[in-house]
């Protein structure tokens, strides 16, 4: 069975659109969150996951649209970005972001999801080794599937190793889960990446094999820019897109 891997979509369909054309053949979407949030295409994304046997976490900008999550957390672009996402989803839409849940998930096969962390599934960024090693104890399967930094990332601790080492993700190359070892990846962002690379990011997981290999994919970074213009989001946002920044 193969899963298609996303994060952080933020309402770029012209991203997602890329993705899932590049993807090819798959049975599931799993989904860690974030599918809403600085891009101006919150139905169309919601619209075109719904067509797959979805798996969805709810990210931090999808609670702080739905009203679940305190604005001030987040900054003034991304409040703005909230603010029109709640008028510009409809009904059902928004009624779908509220019934997402904000926890760890188990997908089985060895494998939990979330969207910032096991030990803070909304918030808390793993960036860095002592952050990872902080979060051994928050999950009990060999591997944690996380997104929200939006940089793609490996954390892995060897079953023979003393120390969580940070691992280059390389691009279509897979990745073998290991039973013994304690790992986290993050796929990156498919909306928003910020690895100075503004190709949308995302992953392939192959359960037979047990294996996981990331991608990366041009899309139409200007159809998305020139929707954000029109409907006046924040400037910075807009720019970003083009720079992976």
């Amino acid at each position: 069975m193969r899963i298609l891997l996303l994060s952080d979509i933020h309402a770029n369909y012209a991203a997602l659109e890329a993705v899932i054309k590049d993807a090819g053949a798959f049975e599931q979407v799993w989904c860690l969150g974030d599918v809403v949030g600085y891009g101006p295409d919150p139905n169309e994304c919601i619209n075109h996951l719904l067509e797959f046997d979805l798996t969805c976490l709810a990210g931090n900008h999808d609670l702080g649209v739905t009203g679940k999550a305190a604005l001030w957390d987040f900054t003034q672009d991304a409040r703005e970005a909230i603010f029109w996402t709640r008028h510009a989803l409809t009904t059902f839409n928004l009624d779908w972001l509220r019934s997402l849940p904000a926890t760890a998930l188990s997908a089985g096969h060895g494998i939990t999801l979330v969207h910032a962390s096991p030990r803070d599934p909304v918030w808390e960024y793993i960036m860095t080794e002592e952050t990872a090693v902080k979060n051994l104890d928050m999950f009990d399967t060999p591997v944690c599937l996380n997104g929200h930094t939006h940089f793609p990332a490996i954390f892995r601790k060897p079953w023979d190793g003393l120390k969580v080492l940070e691992e280059h993700l390389p691009v279509n190359s897979p990745i073998q889960f290991h039973p013994y070892d304690r790992v986290f990846i993050n796929p990156g962002s498919v909306g928003q990446p910020r690895d100075e690379d503004p190709r949308a990011a995302y992953a392939l997981i192959d359960l037979d094999q047990m294996t996981l290999t990331h991608h990366r994919v041009l899309y139409d970074v200007t159809a998305t820019q020139a929707k954000m213009k029109a409907e006046k989001f924040p400037s910075r946002l807009t720019r970003r897109l083009r720079f992976g920044q």
